[in-house]
């Protein structure tokens, strides 16, 4: 099933503008237009773009609760109080546990970690790990990427005499935790100006606090390995501080990685390769979350924290087998739930997804309801069986915040928590009818039209000669690529075919074209089924317009040796 797409072109900033940046940083007008659009409208702003530096880093301070949440964790390592780290089993609180652990340590800290097990405990805090807690005699529980919705485990941490500090970015409730401090940038009313960090972002803005209250401030930042692992992973804007941390991270991961990520980049295939964010969020953190979903995430931790390179390579090498695992049983489950979608649910009157079965493993629902949103372009929840309680993974399509969905049904949910485009939820079986007619009706209630035609936003109209060594150099510095700083996509107009299409690998679609003499290769993955129009266009000589990033391939040698040429990656055509 291909929907077909629209495209939209993004609003033109004015030309004085556009001529004033280009003039002021050097660049193409091209270029200049889409950083406008993307906020980078002076010299000051593109020099932070371009150049991101430690000192653009917000001060940590101006988080509400921050001087409470530091004072508390200095007097717990000065009076050798027992610390628990307490994150989720993800890529985000696995890495946010991974880094308050080696920082409080690097202190002499007496402090452990905690993952919850996803199928006996579930998400977040539970009244299983406080009395896992309470029986190793901790004092001080720090919760990393969870703990904002935690009201009652926090009240019943207290009966122990345990002080509970939360580090999450969650979307709060109503209602806020006692804790000792709540760190969220989302809190109603905290001034901290900077609103889409990770849990492992919040978490560094935490160390980063104690160590500047310590005098020690450079030791935060030997951290940002860690963070920029969790902030691509967990499809966070990457733009601000998000973006500061990620291009400083990755020139740290790339030049000098500590043992467990050398580990894991080595046994994903990845050796030698310049490490970006698409393969973080492709390759690495699969593998990060596959020990998780699975079984005991804290073997991520461990391999994280190791400080010795033959354990970490043994330690990676389980990641890998849990992760091809992984794969086996997310496409069994996928053909499952695609089985159920042709044969029994009704999408022309459907406006989302929502599928039970009480043997389907939890955890992989969360990418299969992933797979089924790239599938049919509906907003979907997968859900099985937990404990007697039906337990679920939401995802949404582009522009459609699913969060507020969720909100709309609540009385029929025991639980739920999580963003504008993915949740997890919690039903008593009783109520499952309930809730799917109740949630499908609310996504109809919020779901605009042209929301259902998957969107391909054109940051400008390009000629194919624009497209020089310059060109393509300045648009590298755009990276890391991530959420509001994607790769720039291009729209040329009325380009000739000069060689017949050719289908390569699967169901990639590999051609040549031309427009005033300038000729590029050109592929459109997984766009196969396009190949009768590019063929319609070679026999009729009618110009394509063809909507692309660019890329840099050695495609079959194609080039010279380590030679690398320019190619139009193909996302769709006319």
């Amino acid at each position: 099933m291909v929907k077909e797409n629209r495209w939209t072109i993004v609003n033109p900033p004015n030309y004085e503008k556009v001529e004033r940046l280009a003039k002021e940083i050097n660049v193409p007008h091209t270029i200049a237009r889409i950083l406008i659009n993307r906020g980078v409208d002076t010299y000051e702003k593109a020099k932070i773009y371009f150049k991101p530096n430690i000192s653009y880093l917000n001060d940590p301070f101006i988080m509400n609760d921050m001087e409470k949440a530091v004072d508390r964790i200095i007097s717990a390592i000065k009076n050798k109080e027992k610390i628990l780290i307490y994150g989720d089993y993800d890529v985000d609180g696995t890495n946010g546990i991974a880094m308050l652990y080696l920082f409080l340590k690097h202190f002499d800290a007496d402090v452990c970690y905690h993952v919850p097990d996803r199928i006996k405990e579930g998400y977040g805090i539970s009244e299983y790990g406080i009395n896992l807690a309470k029986d190793q005699g901790v004092k001080l529980l720090i919760a990393i990427d969870c703990g904002i919705t935690a009201i009652d485990e926090v009240e019943y941490a207290k009966k122990f005499g345990i002080n509970v500090i939360i580090a999450d970015h969650h979307e709060p409730t109503s209602d806020v935790p006692d804790a000792v401090a709540v760190l969220d940038p989302l809190l109603p009313g905290c001034k901290y100006p900077f609103k889409y960090l990770s849990g492992s972002g919040v978490g560094f803005k935490l160390i980063q606090a104690i160590s500047s209250k310590l005098n020690k401030v450079d030791i935060a930042y030997q951290f940002l390995d860690f963070v920029t692992l969790a902030t691509t992973a967990d499809i966070v804007p990457l733009v601000d501080e998000n973006r500061t941390i990620v291009k400083l991270g990755l020139k740290m991961i790339n030049e000098n990685p500590r043992p467990g990520i050398k580990a894991l980049i080595n046994s994903s295939g990845l050796k030698n390769e310049i490490l970006n964010s698409s393969q973080i969020v492709f390759i690495l953190a699969p593998r990060i979350n596959a020990v998780g979903r699975l079984g005991d995430a804290q073997r991520a931790v461990q391999l994280l924290i190791s400080s010795n390179q033959t354990e970490a390579d043994q330690l990676a090498s389980i990641l890998e087998e849990e992760n091809k695992a992984r794969r086996k049983i997310d496409e069994e489950t996928f053909l499952h739930a695609q089985e159920l979608v042709e044969n029994y649910l009704d999408l022309e009157n459907n406006l989302s997804i929502v599928l039970h079965q009480e043997n389907w493993h939890p955890g992989v629902i969360g990418i299969v309801a992933s797979r089924l949103v790239e599938k049919y372009y509906l907003p979907t929840v997968m859900m099985t069986t937990v404990d007697g309680v039906i337990k679920g993974s939401a995802r949404s399509i582009a522009g459609f915040d699913i969060y507020k969905a969720l909100k709309k049904v609540e009385d029929k949910l025991l639980q739920f928590g999580g963003h504008k485009y993915a949740a997890g939820v919690s039903v008593e079986i009783d109520k499952l009818e309930e809730f799917k007619e109740a949630f499908n009706n609310a996504v109809k209630e919020l779901m605009k039209d042209e929301l259902l035609k998957p969107e391909i936003k054109i940051d400008s109209e390009i000629e194919l000669s624009e497209i020089t060594p310059r060109f393509q150099k300045i648009l590298k510095e755009f990276a890391p690529f991530g959420p509001e700083n994607l790769r720039p996509v291009f729209l040329v107009k009325e380009v000739k075919v000069i060689s017949p299409p050719k289908i390569v690998g699967d169901s990639h679609l590999r051609f040549k074209v031309r427009q005033n003499n300038i000729t590029f290769d050109a592929i459109g993955f997984n766009l196969g089924h396009l190949k009768e129009k590019v063929e319609n266009a070679v026999l009729t000589q009618e110009g394509l317009d063809i909507v692309f990033s660019i890329n840099e391939t050695n495609w079959q040698g194609s080039a010279p040796a380590g030679e690398m040429f320019p190619q139009l990656k193909v996302k769709d055509l006319r």
